[in-house]
């Protein structure tokens, strides 16, 4: 973060929006996370570039969908498409992006796998993702990490109706966080050339349209769908942990009312918001439960 984000003193006539940011603890977002997004929206990148890309962005999809009426299958490649993001994180965006783009994965497996402990006996079958270095993402992660989510949906809901179960909330003292680990400690020295300028947002938007370009249509519709299914994983863990209150921090609803492709970009910049704040909120649940017993 830049020196003035770090001020421990500001101008009352001109606060810095950032820095007011870093100081709020309202939400559960984890302070490292925090301050590498907040460092993304101080760059020019984001300033300059992310106004230019992401109408440019959104045509392209526009286009690239009316291709796809037309050839909804020719010419798709995952491994063209994971190969080129990997190519992009590695060569221009930043350190701080490709932090939290690693981040969001590893989450999002031990989120799932976290429910699956507490809510269905740890008898889901998983295909957890944990990359710790970008050539990692090669193995078809981002299109595995929404099939995830989907397949957990589905396994979640036909155990439950198979074992004539209902989702309750589970006393605090009998909560299985075996499954939420400290990962950044095993995360990879990503790159910080000059050319590694890009930042999340104005990254997101580059690669959305590429999406729509080498998956099908269908894939890349159930893509931008799964966005919405955070208001879904949210409930599960609100009623887990028996805290409506949860559902204040999702921004993602709706699933059954699909939203339009074309601010998918944007969108999952709030997916990868609702993540963290559901992660966090997790640790400081857990955390907080590990102190009371040491206190006790």
């Amino acid at each position: 973060m830049s020196e003035e984000l770090l001020a421990p003193v500001h101008n009352m006539q001109d606060p810095n929006p950032w820095y007011a940011l870093t100081q709020d603890h309202s939400t559960f977002i984890d302070q490292s996370a925090k301050e590498a997004l907040l460092r993304n929206n101080d760059t020019w990148s984001r300033r300059v570039l992310l106004p230019v890309i992401r109408p440019l962005a959104r045509l392209s999809i526009v286009i690239f969908r009316f291709i796809r009426l037309f050839l909804p299958r020719t010419f798709t490649s995952s491994k063209a498409l994971h190969n080129l993001i990997c190519w992009g994180m590695r060569n221009f965006v930043s350190r701080d992006a490709n932090y939290l783009i690693l981040r969001h994965f590893n989450m999002g497996s031990q989120v799932l796998r976290f429910l699956n402990d507490n809510l269905s006996d740890g008898k889901l079958p998983g295909h957890p993702l944990h990359p710790l270095k970008i050539e990692d993402l090669r193995d078809n992660v981002f299109v595995q990490h929404d099939l995830n989510i989907y397949n957990f949906v589905i396994l979640m809901n036909q155990y439950l109706r198979t074992h004539n179960k209902k989702l309750t909330p589970v006393p605090l003292d009998q909560i299985d966080f075996s499954a939420i680990k400290d990962f950044d400690p095993e995360l990879e020295e990503f790159p910080n050339t000059w050319h590694n300028f890009l930042d999340l947002q104005s990254a997101i938007e580059l690669y959305t349209p590429m999406f729509a370009l080498l998956l099908s249509r269908e894939d890349f519709e159930r893509a931008s769908n799964s966005l919405q299914l955070d208001e879904t994983i949210a409930i599960y863990a609100a009623t887990l942990f028996n805290k409506d209150a949860i559902m204040g921090i999702v921004n993602n609803k709706h699933p059954m009312v699909p939203l339009s492709t074309i601010e998918a970009g944007f969108r999952l910049m709030l997916h990868g918001l609702d993540a963290e704040n559901l992660y966090g909120f997790i640790k400081y649940v857990r955390d907080s439960r590990d102190g009371a017993l040491q206190a006790a």
